[in-house]
């Protein structure tokens, strides 16, 4: 009979074999994490080709002014570019709320009455159509020089975007699941806060964006026509004086509302809907990622 030997040496035992697993990888960031490089690069960049332009004198100064001169504008009068920001912020919140309360009720009556849809859509589409810039004038007379007519335009510009997601985000419900609701005794009312408007607001949210930008513009659409302070009265008396540096400084103002109220909708997204596709591996809004 043959017999083996162990050879290894006592106290000593075999090193385990180098096994083929790899190690765990680090876990990727979520996208939108991190700092905004490249909005930031493409800023700068902005702001150098701004400076260029204006520094070899490849545009007059009263054309478009330089950035130290715009600067200029918010260091020698920024009480009275804060408190037109103010005014034209008032009018534009006042007027996207009203757009956002009105814009959903509307587009629930519309989606759980069909004879409302048929008597409202038309005349909704009309007034959509219609450049608020034409009958802003009415509503001067009609209402004032206060902010009303301000507000008044600005709901106009922001409640279309508001009653169409809003319609589409009711509707896209599966009809399956309404009638399993229906089935199980459940009322159009806990149907509607229950099942049909969380569903809608990944899409009502998405046309709130919009409606929040577009409010900013019709309050100072509204303010061209007969206003005494807002943005808009500063961008018609800058224009008027051949003041391009006050032009400019109010124009950034203005855009700068705008994206602050699209920042502040789209954080309330991501804080209402986590669970939906768009915002699963997604961190608060970081441009440029």
């Amino acid at each position: 009979m043959l017999t083996t030997t162990s050879t290894t040496p006592p106290g000593k035992t075999h090193a385990p074999r180098p096994t083929n697993q790899k190690s765990p990888k680090k876990a990727k960031r979520p996208a939108g994490s991190g700092f905004p490089w490249y909005t930031l690069v493409f800023v700068v960049l902005v702001l150098f080709v701004w400076w260029l332009v204006t520094a070899l004198g490849l545009v007059p100064e009263y054309i478009l002014p330089s950035p130290g001169a715009t600067l200029q504008v918010f260091i020698e009068e920024p009480g009275y570019i804060a408190a037109s920001t103010w005014v034209t912020t008032y009018e534009t919140l006042a007027g996207f709320v009203i757009a956002a309360v009105v814009g959903v009720l509307v587009a629930i009556l519309m989606v759980y009455s069909p004879t409302v849809e048929k008597t409202l859509y038309p005349i909704i589409l009309f007034f959509q159509v219609v450049p608020k810039i034409a009958i802003a004038p009415l509503f001067v007379v009609w209402l004032g020089f206060g902010p009303a007519p301000k507000i008044l335009v600005a709901v106009l510009v922001a409640f279309f975007p508001v009653v169409i997601s809003g319609l589409g985000g009711l509707r896209s419900i599966d009809p399956e699941i309404l009638q399993l609701t229906s089935t199980m005794g459940a009322s159009r009312f806990k149907t509607l806060f229950k099942v049909r408007l969380p569903a809608a607001l990944p899409e009502l949210l998405s046309g709130l964006k919009v409606a929040a930008t577009l409010a900013v513009t019709g309050a100072v659409v509204g303010e061209f026509v007969g206003a005494n302070q807002g943005l808009g009265y500063v961008i018609l008396q800058a224009n008027g004086n051949l003041d391009t540096a006050l032009l400019v400084a109010a124009l950034l103002v203005m855009s700068l509302l705008g994206v602050v109220l699209f920042v502040i909708i789209e954080v309330a997204e991501r804080l209402l809907i986590p669970w939906h596709a768009s915002q699963r591996n997604r961190s608060l809004p970081q441009f440029g990622q």
